[in-house]
């Protein structure tokens, strides 16, 4: 006969595994704010641009698609703020 699975310490394993995930993407975000020189800007500012960016994310493709270049390139470049083009 099969041990039984535990449900309760397998549950609690992905739990602790998705705080992990999401304590990571937290630090990338941070890192990617510095990288990109964004961390100059006042914190009012920057939610006021990132605010600005979702908003028109929704209604303008055209807009996402230029800053999808512009970040393809950014990374591309090795994560320089030199590496924009096109501005």
């Amino acid at each position: 006969m099969r041990k039984p699975r535990d449900i309760d310490a397998e549950l609690k394993a992905l739990q602790e595994k998705a705080k992990q995930l999401k304590a990571q993407r937290t630090i990338q975000l941070g890192e990617l704010v510095e990288a990109t020189g964004a961390d100059t800007l006042s914190i009012e500012t920057l939610a006021g641009v990132l605010l600005a960016a979702v908003e028109q994310a929704d209604g303008k493709p055209e807009a996402v698609a230029r800053w999808t270049e512009r970040g393809t390139a950014f990374f591309q470049g090795g994560g320089k703020k030199g590496s924009r083009k096109g501005t």
